[in-house]
């Protein structure tokens, strides 16, 4: 009998997010031939994203349909998962590290008393079982960990580090065989913390974490007004528009962009970086990023050492000049 390994997955809005699609792909990476892979689906209206996780050949999908679920609270999640992990006693759960995989996990490694690795880029095998590799010292260094323990573990992998799942392995799917879905019943509510209200802040249709390419603006932005040639490129290239602290700060942008260390990590595969210096709070937030485009009108910027491609010069100037050509090029 092999391992049990269960992804929790997670919404945005009525859509699943990649993440849990990545954490599929983490979860076929980590397992062996007799290993099963499961689901646990939570929220409401969830016949479509049902549907989408059963397509990718999944043996088992285990739901909790509640209203209660929507928007997310931490007590009532951590209860959620908690009666879930008891009747079903996973020996590796897998989510995105995302804000609530972040929220979540800790506290349901404490619950359970499970190990926990967070924040996976990769994942071996080795003499001493898998490693998982995850940056550490904001993104300077790498370190390789390994669980101690057999069982249970908790995973949380960083988005934009592994290929969406599209279908499992012939060894872990279902085949013509009908997948196994079980319904199960919500807990009582025994809250300390109600959500009574939750203000949406508007950061583009793309998750900015799962985006693929990132325009980000620094202070050389110098205004709201010069996150317009931003949001066309990042428009044109069907991508996402961030920040530095500093441009949150100065008041250019929301602070739902804002990337680095006090802020959202991301990995895309083409980062821009806009009037951006470079400090390392920031670089904390996008340095593994496949490419690295800058654009500052400092030679000495610090962002250009770790930049693949540099553009010195004048964002207003370069941006448009490179929307025109690229939008003339995707026609």
């Amino acid at each position: 009998m092999g391992r049990h390994i269960a992804v929790i997955a997670e919404s945005r809005g009525t859509e699943l997010r990649q993440s849990t699609f990545e954490a599929l792909q983490a979860a076929v990476q980590l397992a062996e031939f007799s290993d099963s892979v499961s689901v646990l689906l939570i929220g409401t209206n969830l016949e479509a994203r049902q549907e989408k996780l059963l397509k990718t050949g999944l043996q088992a999908l285990y739901v909790v349909e509640d209203e209660a679920s929507t928007p997310y609270e931490p007590d009532y999640a951590l209860q959620t998962v908690k009666q879930w992990y008891d009747n079903v006693k996973p020996d590796v759960i897998i989510m995105g590290h995302t804000a609530i995989g972040k929220d979540l996990a800790p506290m349901l490694a404490a619950s359970i008393d499970a190990g926990q690795i967070s924040d996976v880029i990769a994942l071996s095998p080795s003499q001493k079982g898998v490693l998982f590799k995850r940056p550490i010292y904001a993104g300077k260094a790498f370190e390789s960990k390994s669980f101690a323990e057999a069982s249970p573990w908790i995973i949380t992998i960083r988005p934009n580090n592994f290929t969406p799942l599209q279908e499992l392995p012939a060894s872990m799917h279902c085949g013509s065989a009908e997948p196994v879905v079980v319904k199960l019943t919500p807990p009582k509510p025994s809250l300390r913390s109600v959500v009574t209200r939750v203000v949406e802040r508007i950061s583009g249709s793309i998750d900015l974490s799962e985006a693929k390419i990132v325009v980000s603006g620094g202070r050389g932005v110098k205004s709201k007004e010069g996150f317009k040639p931003l949001e066309e490129l990042a428009e044109v290239l069907q991508g996402a528009v961030g920040a530095s602290r500093g441009a949150c700060d100065s008041g250019y942008c929301d602070y739902a962009l804002q990337i680095g260390q006090t802020g959202k990590v991301v990995t895309p595969e083409i980062y821009f970086a806009c009037g951006i210096s470079g400090a390392i709070q920031h670089l904390a937030g996008m340095s593994q990023s496949r490419t690295i485009i800058a654009i500052n009108t400092d030679p000495e910027a610090p962002i250009f050492q770790i930049a693949d491609y540099g553009i010195v010069g004048d964002l207003f100037e370069i941006v448009p000049l490179l929307t025109a050509e690229l939008r003339k090029a995707l026609a």
